[in-house]
């Protein structure tokens, strides 16, 4: 059975989220992760534990409590409607904000691995070849963290894909605008159309397993490399 037209616009909006989110988490989480890497402040700590919240929370509780602050009483929801941009429950934005925070320790945690890896020992060296830190980081922690580029932004795009409960409670379900791939299945499930489930759910095991493919084949080929 082929797919549906909502069926097509649901993979297309969820490989645009994943994408976008991927883009803006490497970008927000690079810093983080490097602060995390090469900090000795108490705060660590604690800033860990925050970024790695999304993996033992229920992806309904954050989805909830980005669904109140985001709403029209709450704090952001107040402020993006005073700046003139309404609210952003229900909207592609609001999803894009939902997955920064569910997917954040997806890239923070291996790209700090990665930062830890590396040490101090090359950045003294660009130092003392008084490199600035943007020269630093870009000639030398960029090309030795690569490995942990990859790895981050892999996970974060297949940890997109694979949402439910963050992106319905933000998102609802509004085809061509918040349904996505993971909520259009349940739609199918729900009306009891197995055949049209069949054909996205495996689809996503697919490409689960493309990804864990990708994953495994990349370490073991760093191991060799050693």
């Amino acid at each position: 059975m082929p797919l549906s037209k909502n069926d097509l616009d649901a993979i297309l909006l969820t490989l645009e989220l994943a994408s976008l989110t991927t883009v803006l988490l490497l970008i927000i989480g690079t810093p983080i992760a490097l602060w995390l890497a090469r900090t000795d402040s108490w705060l660590k700590r604690p800033v860990g534990a925050i970024v790695a919240l999304p993996l033992v929370l229920p992806p309904t509780v954050i989805g909830f409590y980005l669904l109140v602050s985001m709403g029209p009483n709450g704090f952001f929801g107040q402020l993006t409607q005073s700046l003139g941009l309404g609210t952003f429950t229900f909207t592609f934005t609001g999803l894009v904000i939902g997955s920064i925070f569910y997917s954040l320790p997806f890239v923070v945690q291996p790209l700090q691995n990665a930062f830890e890896a590396i040490g101090r020992g090359p950045l003294e060296a660009a130092a003392t070849l008084r490199a600035n830190p943007w020269d630093s980081f870009f000639s030398v922690v960029l090309p030795l963290a690569r490995p942990g580029f990859i790895t981050a932004a892999i996970l974060s795009f297949a940890h997109t894909i694979g949402e439910f409960g963050v992106v319905l409670m933000i998102g609802g379900n509004i085809p061509g605008k918040t349904q996505v791939v993971s909520v259009q299945i349940y739609n199918h499930v729900e009306t009891m159309n197995y055949a049209q489930a069949h054909w996205l759910a495996g689809g996503m095991v697919a490409f689960s397993f493309i990804v864990l493919l990708a994953l495994y084949g990349g370490r073991s080929a760093r191991v060799r490399a050693l």
